[in-house]
Order: structure tokens, then sequence, then C-alpha cells
């Protein structure tokens, strides 16, 4: 019956209804670490595979392009072969007696109805151990790579993470170089591995396309940062590294040009194929020709070894094939800054990660590793033993709830609720009495702009704790001292009078 095209479609729509449950199924699972919300996202990816897979098939048998299944529904209604419905029906059913007695050990198989044979699998997620299972990025060999490149430069791990997606800051020339294009593949490729294994439910075909059809509208505006010439620039300027626009037309003088550095001048040189060594005053010299002078008017020997003259003038077709490459190159990066843009968390992470364990010291790094490590074991062994606590009481010391005895003696089925802490519950009485100490109470009463005293001991209310500072500071201001009415004056004969009165007094010329 297998081999009958109703039957397969029959099949079919039934392994697409049991995935569809076990998706729900997997989906209403609490995870508590990224470990297993990692795997509940493989597991999920590979049951929507595999129910792609099977519409896929159903599509096919549906357009039933050979005339197969119409076929197979004309022959069990007797339209085919002049049988009539009740002739149709025996003939099939002698085929299947017929072959249940050629092969007696045939048995039906079990669909499944229970779909946790499905869940129960673990699937198998390749990570180095720099990454810790998706959590951080392993980029040391593309980052030797950089390092050992022409394009790239000294720099630190750390920051080298800030900047490896920075393309614009790199020279056109050398990302015409076939080194560049090659580390631009890996670097892209690299990230897009990593966001496929730990983002497995992203369609990332789906940002690719989008980024393209962005990409040429971008393209033809000539907004793509570091292409806005869309590679046909005279180089007349240039970005250099730090990200600061060269123009010697904006130099009247070679002291001015000095004044740049030998750094800038020697990148500002290489930009446009010149020679970048000797002193910072030939560099000045030989950058400063360009002044006023097109590159193709220069003399050879101011570029450097292999470098196309700029005299010899390109075809059309070589100018296309150019403005082609730039293109591939520019859309290239795009991509690679979209991922970034995905991923910029686990960037983060990383960077994060590697700043404290250059901080850290070698035993400092054992024992966090050992700590991982247990951890890992016993976050494995909770997986493995469910701890029973129906009514839900607090753990222990010991990873065990607390007698029932004790949760009573504390009273921590009571809750206390601080409008002022954001509306935070607090179990037990004494959680709630010393949370008038913490940051979280002193934080709230910071923000109203009234200070953390014992006056305001047992104040939970924003409003009450509003209207007792209004009555402190109608109090205060009774016990003020006020000197108008309070400080004393003595007039020669000897009368007392306050500050006030005497002001008065003297005033209107009686004192």
């Amino acid at each position: 019956m297998s081999a009958t095209l109703l039957e397969q479609t029959r099949a079919a729509h039934e392994e697409v209804e049991r995935l569809e449950k076990c998706v729900v199924q997997e989906l209403q699972r609490d995870t508590k670490s990224h470990k297993e919300r990692l795997h509940q996202n493989h597991r999920v990816n590979n049951m929507l595979l595999a129910s792609l897979a099977s519409t896929t098939k159903l599509v096919d048998i549906y357009e039933d392009k050979d005339n197969a299944r119409r076929d197979e529904i004309a022959s069990l209604g007797g339209q085919g072969g002049g049988q009539n419905v009740f002739t149709a029906f025996y003939d099939r059913f002698k085929e299947i007696r017929e072959y249940h007695r050629r092969h007696p050990s045939a048995q039906v198989l079990d669909t499944g109805d229970d779909p946790e044979e499905l869940l129960k699998e673990e699937p198998y997620i390749d990570f180095s151990g720099e990454e810790a299972y998706g959590k951080f990025l392993d980029m040391h060999e593309l980052y030797n790579r950089f390092l050992n490149s022409k394009f790239g430069h000294p720099i630190e791990y750390s920051a080298f993470l800030e900047e490896f997606y920075q393309t614009h800051q790199i020279a056109r020339h050398h990302k015409l170089t076939k080194q560049y294009q090659e580390y631009l593949t890996e670097v892209t490729e690299y990230l897009l591995s990593f966001f496929e294994r730990t983002q497995p439910l992203q369609d990332i075909n789906k940002i690719f396309s989008k980024v393209e059809s962005e990409f040429e509208e971008r393209w033809e505006a000539g907004t793509v940062q570091g292409w806005e010439d869309k590679g046909v620039g005279n180089g007349q300027s240039l970005t250099t590294r730090s990200g600061s626009l060269v123009d010697v037309d904006d130099y009247d003088s070679l002291e001015d040009l000095i004044e740049l550095g030998p750094e800038r001048l020697k990148e500002a040189l290489a930009a446009l194929g010149l020679k970048s060594g000797g002193t910072v005053q030939q560099r000045a010299e030989r950058l400063f020709l360009t002044k006023g002078t097109p590159l193709e008017e220069l003399d050879r020997k101011h570029f450097v070894k292999g470098y196309q003259a700029p005299n010899q003038k390109k075809s059309s077709k070589e100018i296309a094939q150019q403005v082609a490459t730039s293109k591939n190159l520019a859309l290239a990066e795009v991509k690679l800054q979209r991922l970034c843009e995905l991923l910029q968390e686990a960037i983060e992470e990383t960077k994060g990660h590697v700043e404290k364990k250059q901080a850290l010291t070698y035993e400092e790094m054992e024992a966090e590793r050992e700590e991982e490590e247990v951890a890992a074991e016993s976050e494995s062994e909770d997986d493995e033993q469910a701890i029973y606590n129906p009514l839900k009481l607090p753990m222990g010391w010991d990873g065990k709830p607390i007698p029932y005895w004790l949760y009573k003696l504390h009273g921590l089925g009571q809750e206390f609720k601080c409008e002022i802490c954001g509306n935070y519950s607090y179990w037990g009485r004494r959680a709630f009495e010393r949370h008038f100490k913490e940051w979280r109470h002193q934080h709230g009463m910071r923000c109203l702009g009234i200070p953390n005293t014992k006056n305001f001991h047992e104040i939970t209310s924003i409003k009450d704790a509003i209207a007792l500072w209004e009555r402190i500071q109608e109090r205060q201001g009774v016990n003020k001292w006020r000197p108008d009415l309070e400080e004393e004056y003595e007039d020669l004969d000897g009368n007392v009078y306050n500050k006030k009165t005497f002001t008065d007094l003297q005033r209107q010329g009686l004192i």
C-alpha cells in the first residue's frame, strides 16, 4: 500500500501534522541555560526542515505532471479497463492479501503518536573551545591573517574585534588585491557559519536578499561607504586609516604637508600608488607633486614597482570589469557589516571576555576554568535528576528545598510589595525589613528626591512618602531660625528691638 501515490500523500500529510505538533510541544518547554536554548532551536529547525521536505513532496504529487495520480484515482473508481467499483476494490484487496501471504513478517509501522521521541534527540553542534558553545567568537586565525597581510597593521586582538568590519578604513588599492578578497571571503564565511550555528531559526537568505535590494539603490546613488565613486575614482583625494580626508589642493606650501607627519604622508602616497619611503621631507615633496597635476602626467619613477601606470588608458571593457569587481567587493563588505549587526551582542561579549582574560593571572584563569567545569557538571546532573518540589519552597544552601516548618517559621509565604522599589515583591518579614537599607529602595527614594532616613521606615507607598516629606519640611520651617524676628538689636538708650523693628525705626530717623 505504501507504493501507491494516495498512501504516500496520506503519510506525508500525517508527517507534517506530527512535526507541527512536535514544534509546538518543543516551544512550550522552558529552557534554563544557553545550551538548552541552543539545542531547542536546532531541534525546531530540524523539524521545520523535515516538514519542508514533506510539503515539497506533496506539491510534486499534487502537480501530477505524469498523470499518475489521476490514473490511480480513476482505477479506484473502476473507470479504467471496463471494471466497475466493486471489481476494482476486490482486485486491490486481493493484491494486499497476496502481499502479506508472501511476507508474513511484515508489520504495520508505528508512526509514533507520541512526538516526545523526536524531542529527546540532542543535536550535535560543532563549536571550538574558544567559542564556549556559541557565547563568543573565535577569530584568532583571521586576526593573524590580518596582521600578516599588506592591508593590516599591528593591533591588539580586542581592538581588532572593533575594527575588522570597518572595511572603509582600508585603502582602495589594497581592496583590489587577491589577498584582501580571500580574507574578506573567509571572514564572511566564518560569521555566516557562526550565525547559522547560534541562530538556526533565522532565514539568512531572506536577510541577504533584502541587503542586496537595498545595496542596488545605494550603489546607484553613490552612498555606499568607501565606494562613493563606484570604483572609478581618480585617486586625487583619499581616505586614510584614521578617517581624515587628505586633499593636496588644501595645502599651499610644502611645510604644511610636512606637519601632517610621516604616517599620514605614507598612507596618502600608498593610496595613490606612489613610493612611500624616504624621509618626511621626501614624502611631502613626492605628494606635493600631485597638486594641480594629473597622475598620468607624473614621472614613472615616482610610482611603486609593479603598479599600473596611470598613463595607460583603459578600454571601456576593462573599466566595466573594474566597476563590476568593485561592486562585488562593495556588496561583500555590506553583507559582512550586516552580519556584524546581527552578531553585535556576541561581538561585545567576546570583547568583554578577551579584556577580562587579559586582566587575569594564570591562577585566576585556572580557577575560573575549574568553576566552569563544576557548573557544567552540576547543570548536567540537574538535567538528569529533577528535584521534586511540589510546594515550590525556596532552595537552601545545599541546593535542596528548605523544610516546610522553616518556611512557615520565617513567614516566607507572606508577600510584601514596595511601590518605591517598582512594585518589587519581598517574601518574608525579614527580607522586607532589610530591603529599606538596600540599593533598590535607596535608588527609588533618590528618584523621588527624598532622603532615606529612619522617618521613612515601613513606608512603601510613593504617595505616603511624599506626604510625610512635606509634613517634615513644614515642621522644620516652624522651628527654623528666623533672624528678622529673633535677632536682637540695642540702641544708645538701652532699648532692645528685633532686627525688623530696629531697621524700620532707623530708616525713619527715630533712632
